[in-house]
């Protein structure tokens, strides 16, 4: 059975990986992997605030107990948070039960090592091959059984560590900010962060009834924040996603501001203010040629890798940049956090703000973006971008737009979908250019409107 993808674990619940049975025994091999010696280890388990959470958080629980782990439940928290906490706990796993930005019916599972990083693609097939081959021996004897344990003081631990990234010296007062936690794992933290630094907030999206997560609120369906940032007459408006690791904003008249936005107000914040510890700012395939251009007027360059926040942070590891994200809004600033974090990086444009005392239609849209058009297609049977008629329709469409485009054809790594990207001067050739590939893969029964 596949069991990772490209972040972690996910499907729909109580089917397939994400059964109680295949979480156990993933628990159980995960779990040997990081035993290295003697001591008690330790497990931290978080999760965002799906009815499935309750299913899969004691399935987990006992695969690691089994192995003779000790388990600190922390329930509802934000992935960054539960990064950190390995880290602060000196904790040997860290593990957050979430799909992220998919509807309630999904779940997943996202590890970190006692580094407070995801695990690597090697590491995650040693786990899944592990599972696969039935191989869960060397369990605890009867007598060193682990042990379960909430820990009540995490959400407190969170609060004070994401307040702290905001500079010592600002606070929010007169701020009046719009909070959309997407009824996700941030509905709590998320307004206690803005509130106690000063900010007037009208809360929303935070009333989690088990299978409302993401639902017409958060990150990917800003249009609830952006209205009542107009109805409220807010000064900025905020998004997270289901596991707060991501966030789009809207300026005072409810205008988008997205993650190459974003990006380019921290590069310039940081790069005046000497804290890039890199001349290049990472983004991924999908960020807008308009960054890229950005970046070059202040002699920095935009080094793009894989979509997800995961090989970015790979490249800034191993590249010694402390900045880089994506255009959905995963924007990761290693001098603090080792994932994205939505809340930190909502601060960084905050101080800005508060600094400058500009509003927020003045700070943040800081480029003009190229035009930019996706679309998203259901997957129906086999992969699309393996069939020769497909692969010549996508090349000819390439080589008629030249240098003045570029089309980006690729498969999601979280739900069946094919997303088709094209980026260009004229909107009319983009749209053209779309319309005519996804023609072809609906002829050729490949995919259909998602």
């Amino acid at each position: 059975m596949k069991l990772f993808g490209t972040d972690g674990v996910r499907g729909t619940a109580n089917t397939g990986a994400m059964t109680p049975d295949i979480l156990m025994r993933l628990a159980v091999a995960a779990g040997q992997h990081f035993k290295n010696g003697d001591h008690r280890h330790i497990v931290v388990i978080g999760k965002d605030t799906r009815l499935s959470g309750y299913m899969i958080e004691p399935a987990l629980t006992a695969g690691f107990i089994a192995n003779g782990m000790n388990v600190i439940l922390v329930g509802p928290l934000p992935t960054p948070a539960i990064s950190m906490l390995v880290g602060s706990l000196r904790a040997d796993l860290g593990v957050m039960i979430s799909a992220s930005h998919n509807p309630y019916y999904d779940n997943g599972i996202k590890l970190f090592g006692p580094d407070g990083y995801k695990l690597s693609t090697e590491l995650e097939c040693a786990i899944e091959n592990q599972v696969n081959e039935g191989k869960l021996s060397n369990l605890a004897s009867s007598d060193s059984l682990g042990r379960a344990s909430r820990l009540e003081s995490a959400s407190g631990r969170y609060v004070e560590f994401v307040k702290s990234t905001f500079p010592k010296n600002l606070r929010l007062d007169g701020l009046k900010i719009v909070i959309d936690c997407a009824h996700g794992a941030a509905y709590r933290v998320a307004p206690e962060v803005l509130w106690e630094l000063g900010a007037d907030i009208i809360p929303i999206g935070v009333d989690p009834n088990g299978t409302n997560i993401n639902d017409q609120c958060g990150a990917t369906a800003p249009s609830l924040m952006q209205q009542k940032v107009i109805e409220c007459g807010a000064d900025l408006g905020i998004a997270l996603d289901g596991d707060a690791d991501r966030l789009v904003l809207c300026d005072e008249k409810g205008h988008l501001i997205d993650g190459d936005q974003i990006l380019a107000l921290i590069a310039k914040d940081w790069k005046a203010n000497d804290f890039l510890s890199s001349h290049q700012v990472v983004g991924t395939v999908m960020s807008n040629l308009g960054l890229e251009n950005y970046l070059k007027s202040l002699d920095l360059e935009l080094v793009r890798t894989a979509v997800g926040d995961r090989p970015v942070g790979e490249y800034m590891r191993a590249n010694n940049c402390n900045l880089g994200g994506e255009q959905s809004g995963h924007i990761i600033l290693s001098d603090y956090a080792r994932t994205g974090d939505g809340l930190v990086g909502a601060l960084q444009v905050l101080a800005v703000i508060a600094r400058e005392q500009k509003s927020a239609s003045q700070v943040c849209q800081i480029f003009k973006p190229v035009p930019q058009i996706l679309k998203n297609f259901k997957i129906l049977g086999e992969d699309p971008l393996k069939n020769q008629s497909i692969q010549k329709t996508i090349a000819t469409l390439q080589a008629e737009m030249g240098q003045n485009g570029r089309l980006l054809i690729r498969k999601s790594g979280t739900e069946p979908l094919l997303r088709i990207m094209a980026e260009g001067d004229k909107e009319e050739t983009l749209t053209q250019a779309i319309n005519t590939l996804a023609d072809e893969l609906i002829k050729a029964q490949l995919v259909s409107a998602a």
